[in-house]
């Protein structure tokens, strides 16, 4: 099969650009796909497909751009030159732009494949119905919190026109269910990017314990609860800790680390990492102690976690929307926190730092957790679905009259 995949793509600063990384790494290694087509947004680094295993052939085609009007036309017009049997878009509902015209143009694209008959999947990993618009950094007024609503539905119903939604929650499978009467939504965990046939080393290396979290900052995660949680932490146990604060700033808040980085330069051991390259992750996490969400808010299954998860690592999360559920259906556990309480962080914080049996004993629960669904068996449920699809699609042939006998 020649498989289409409509995503962003590392380099790209576009959101779930790493997710993409992983689900091409393994679908490359599937015996039956032919050749990978990429149909990514335009960067200036070239893409990184230098991958270890050997696998089908890819090809690239950078084809369109966040917040331009011209997306529908480019992606379509690049689906007709390379002729995929199948696509796979790669979507939330700002991937195309943040601007409301140029989202929904390009969450048309789903609707075009079917038309043209082209099986089609849209991986959706968030539902506007579970985001928080206010905590998210979206906009806090009651009136355009409505009208973001009404927006939210109006593209819900677009991507609903894809032949399959997937999305990584079975919470989203049941919103989608009830309020659209959607027929076409299926269960696809978000998966586990690395998992390694060794298991990780769960005790940490000497020098610093490093407290680290991981993303891109600004709107719903911030960190200045962090450090001031582990100050407290510092003060109340006398231990050696280094605050890791790895990744950038959100699109939508640009110079909010830098800003931060000043207001707490008083503040000894704080590590500021920039943008992670994917050959980074791994000693990222391995280094780390704990791995902290200092989130006011969630939108959608994390991916952090689920690394974490798959390095061995005790995690301390706020105790709310899509991290309790991952809690709840997949089995991941950590020290939970109040949001917006430093010093219930803080208390959260310490709870594994001063008790390593604890400690251990959560980073090998989440491990256990993050091997159930390897992005190997991920990759395999889309194919699965592919071949679904097809089926359904394919012409029926009418039965042959035989003619009457004497």
């Amino acid at each position: 099969m020649k498989l289409a995949i409509v995503t962003a793509y590392p380099p790209s600063k576009v959101t779930l650009n790493e997710y993409a990384y992983h689900l091409v790494k393994h679908f490359r290694q599937k015996q039956n796909i032919t050749e990978l087509v990429l149909l990514t947004d335009k960067t200036e680094g070239e893409k990184d497909i230098s991958f270890v295993e050997h696998g089908c052939k890819i090809t690239i085609k950078e084809c369109w751009e966040f917040n331009s009007y011209l997306n529908i036309v480019n992606v379509t017009k690049a689906i007709n030159q390379v002729k995929p049997e199948a696509v796979l878009f790669n979507l939330q509902f700002m991937k195309f732009g943040d601007k409301k015209i140029a989202a929904a143009l390009g969450l048309m694209l789903p609707l075009v494949c079917k038309i043209k008959r082209i099986p089609n999947i849209v991986l959706l990993h968030n539902i506007l119905e579970e985001v928080d618009l206010g905590s998210a950094g979206f906009t806090s007024n009651k009136i355009l919190q409505k009208i973001y609503g009404f927006i939210g539905t109006t593209l819900t119903k677009l991507i609903l026109q894809a032949d399959t939604v997937a999305v990584t929650m079975q919470k989203y499978v049941d919103v989608l269910e009830f309020k659209y009467k959607a027929t076409n939504v299926t269960l696809i965990p978000h998966g586990t990017f690395e998992v390694t046939k060794e298991k990780p080393e769960y005790r940490i290396p000497k020098g610093p314990l490093q407290v680290m979290t991981f993303g891109k900052f600004g709107t719903y995660k911030k960190v200045e609860s962090m450090i001031e949680a582990v100050e407290k932490v510092r003060a109340n146990t006398g231990l050696d800790l280094e605050i890791v604060i790895a990744g950038t700033d959100n699109p939508n808040v640009p110079g909010y680390l830098a800003k931060v980085q000043n207001d707490y330069k008083h503040v000894p051991q704080v590590r500021f990492t920039g943008y992670v390259e994917e050959y980074e992750v791994p000693t990222l996490f391995k280094e780390s102690a704990v791995v902290v969400f200092p989130y006011t808010s969630t939108t959608g299954s994390s991916g952090v976690l689920h690394q974490a998860g798959s390095y061995g690592k005790a995690v301390v999360m706020p105790d709310l929307g899509d991290l309790a559920l991952l809690v709840k259906d997949e089995g991941y556990k950590g020290e939970f926190f109040e949001p917006n309480s430093v010093d219930s962080l803080a208390l959260a914080i310490e709870a594994l730092v001063t008790n390593e049996a604890h400690r251990m004993n959560i980073a090998k629960a989440n491990y256990k957790a993050a091997t159930a669904y390897p992005m190997e068996k991920i990759t395999n449920l889309y194919l699965q679905n592919f071949d679904r699809i097809k089926t359904l699609k394919a012409p029926q042939r009418k039965p042959v009259l035989q003619p009457a006998t004497a």
